[in-house]
Formats: structure tokens, C-alpha cells, sequence
């Protein structure tokens, strides 16, 4: 996801925060400001911060141990000023299993909301929901303070609409009835709405539901593309999308070359060969950076990068667009026998996708 930072990794799956998590923690910091002063928005404000941040990181582990389970890994978590989202590498075919998968995060926020409860209990500390126990420095529980904010939390996530969990379980549970892309269909019609409508109260009375209309709506227009792309590319082979007329240059060409055939053409990353063999790639940005650096008459050889990944014309294309995610890069060369037969871009793909859409949609039916 971009404008995220990687702060730290936790069972084997890569903690990002998202930049607008930060939108959050900047509206908990003023409300503790409003009610405690500068000591309880420096002190309390950010110490309920790191409990909340927590309780956030246990509910998407706990998806992340439920999709290991069916043996679906978790490639990173995100945190965003709506929760977190857990991303798998692909999404269960069986919808019982995606339905597990959705409800072990609210069953993790469920156990905190039930832990905190007994503790604030053996306390003796207030549990009622009002205004003394939202005080920052003034009475307040910050247990209290924090199971609501739980249960807030769980309420919201269990709303039926992408990209909350309530959105998955909904699809789930539809797919159990009908096809799977179908299911997918109609519960991103009921984000939007849910979208639509917390837009609508946003500019009323809160902002901040604007920030989560947001959210929501591309939460649905990403789960409905998505999906759309895995039915379109299922059975799809490296072959049939790949660009076979590939420019390529040498070892020692001259970065001035390089940066001639992106002005003559449409190619940005080019494989580097040497004597047949593919020995590095040089991309757009290693090509600015060479540039920069050391000038036009610098060598492709000391700009390129000599680590690359490929892929093999007759390997699915969703295989090759994973690497293409695992290494952040556009281009794979496509090799056979080891020798270079094209190159596939995450552009030539997404053309490949809005082109088999189109011809798959049923013709409009012309005006009388």
C-alpha cells in the first residue's frame, strides 16, 4: 500500500503504518489537550496511543494465524485510521474458510474487550460509558477508556461493507449461495453505500467519517477489481500477455543510448544482454539516478541492476505479477531456455485485464 512505512515485524508479517494513521493519533493528541492540558496530551494521550496501536496489531495477527491455518500467507499488516488490514497473498476459494478468516479478528478484539472488563471489575474502576470515563487526567479510566474504543472497534469493523471485516464475512457468506464474483458484486454495492452514507453524515457533523468514506469506497472498488483480475488472469499464461518486440541494450552501451530509445519509444526498463545471456535490467529510475550520478557517457554496466528477477513464458500470470510485487519493480524479462523472448510489465497486464473485461461485458443495447 503506498505511503506506508515498514516500523517493525511481528510473527514473520511485515508492521506498516499508514501515513493518515497518523490523522488518528494527531485527534486523540488534541482531544486528551482539550480535556487534561499539554501534560495529559504528551503523557496519557500517547501511552493510550501505544494500548490502542496494540490492540489494532493483536485483531489483524489474529487473521494472520487463522489464514495460516488453510495455508494462505500474510504478506504485511497496515495500519489505517480505520483499524488495520492484514494482506493476504490470495484470497481462500472456500468461502467457510474466507469466513473464519474474517471473524478471528473481531473474536481477538472480543477476548481484549472481555480481558479488560474483568480487570477494570477487580479494580473496582468505573465502566459505565460517559464523559468522566473519557477524561484524560480527570478520573478517567484508561482501561474504560480503552475497552470502548475496543468495542467501537468491533462494532465498526462488523459493519457489512469492504474494507471492514463485516464486508468479508457478508461475501462469505453470499458465495455460500451464489458465485463467488457475484458475492463480491453485491457486497461492494453495499460498501459504497455504507461509503455514500458516512460521506453524507461526515459533512453534517464529523469529518473524520469523511476520511473513512474514503476508506471504504475504494476498500470496495479494490475488492471488485480485484477479483475481477483473478477471474480474467485465472488459466492465464506469461505467454499470451507478454511484449515480444523488446528493445534491449549491452553492458557497455552508454546511458546517452539508453535515454535516446525511452525518448523514441514507449519502453522505460530495458533487459541488458551480453553474448545472449540477460545480465541485469536497467529501469527508468536506476536510469535517472546513473544519469545524475555520473553523466551521459556513463555505461549501462554501472547503472543496471545486476539482481532481477524472471519469469518463464510458460508460468501463470499471477505467479509472475507476485514477483513483480515481491521485488517493487515494473519489468520482468521472460526467459526461455535462457534466452530472452520478452518482457512482462505490470502495464501490458492491466491493459491485457481492461481489455478482456471490455469484451466480456454484455453490449449495451442501442437507443430506438
Amino acid at each position: 500500500m503506498k505511503w506506508s512505512w515498514k516500523v517493525g515485524r511481528i510473527g514473520g508479517v511485515d508492521l506498516r503504518v499508514h501515513a493518515t494513521f497518523l490523522l488518528l493519533l494527531v485527534w486523540l493528541a488534541l482531544s486528551a489537550y482539550r480535556t487534561g492540558g499539554t501534560l495529559a496530551a504528551v503523557g496519557q494521550a500517547v501511552a493510550f496511543i501505544l494500548a490502542l496501536f496494540a490492540s489494532v496489531v493483536l485483531h489483524e495477527l489474529g487473521h494472520s494465524r487463522a489464514a495460516r491455518r488453510f495455508g494462505v500467507p500474510t504478506k504485511d499488516i497496515t495500519l489505517l485510521p480505520i483499524g488495520g488490514v492484514a494482506k493476504l497473498e490470495y484470497i481462500p476459494d472456500k468461502p467457510k474458510q474466507e469466513l473464519v478468516i474474517a471473524l478471528a479478528g473481531p473474536a481477538v478484539t472480543l477476548s481484549i474487550i472481555v480481558v479488560l472488563y474483568v480487570a477494570i471489575r477487580l479494580l473496582g474502576l468505573p465502566v459505565a460509558l460517559g464523559e468522566e470515563v473519557f477524561r484524560a487526567g480527570n478520573g478517567g479510566s484508561f482501561l474504560a477508556r480503552l475497552l470502548w474504543v475496543n468495542v467501537s472497534l468491533l462494532l465498526f469493523n462488523l459493519l457489512p461493507a469492504f474494507p471492514m471485516d463485516g464486508g468479508r464475512v457478508l461475501r462469505s457468506v453470499l458465495a455460500l449461495r451464489m458465485p463467488y464474483l457475484r458475492a463480491t458484486e453485491v457486497a461492494s454495492r453495499v460498501a459504497r453505500a455504507f461509503a455514500v452514507l458516512f460521506g453524507v453524515v461526515g459533512f453534517l457533523y464529523n469529518p473524520f467519517l469523511m476520511i473513512i468514506a474514503f476508506f471504504v469506497w475504494l476498500g470496495a472498488a479494490g475488492e471488485s477489481a480485484a477479483l475481477q483480475q483473478r477471474s480474467i488472469l485465472g488459466g492465464v499464461t506469461v505467454e499470451r500477455v507478454m511484449v515480444r518486440d523488446v528493445q534491449t541494450l549491452a553492458p557497455g552501451d552508454t546511458l546517452d543510448a539508453a535515454l535516446r530509445h525511452v525518448l523514441a519509444g514507449f519502453q522505460h526498463d530495458f533487459p541488458v544482454v551480453e553474448q545472449g545471456a540477460v545480465v541485469g535490467v536497467l529501469t527508468r529510475d536506476a536510469l535517472l539516478r546513473g544519469l545524475a550520478a555520473r553523466g551521459r557517457e556513463s555505461t549501462v554496466a554501472a547503472a543496471m541492476e545486476a539482481s532481477f528477477r524472471t519469469a518463464d513464458p510458460r508460468e501463470p500470470v499471477e505467479g509472475a505479477l507476485a514477483h513483480l510485487r515481491e521485488c517493487r519493480c515494473q519489468t520482468l524479462p521472460v526467459l526461455a531456455g535462457g534466452a530472452l523472448v520478452g518482457v512482462v510489465t505490470t502495464e501490458n497486464v492491466a491493459e491485457f485485464v481492461m481489455i478482456e473485461a471490455a469484451l466480456r461485458s454484455p453490449p449495451r443495447a442501442k437507443a430506438a
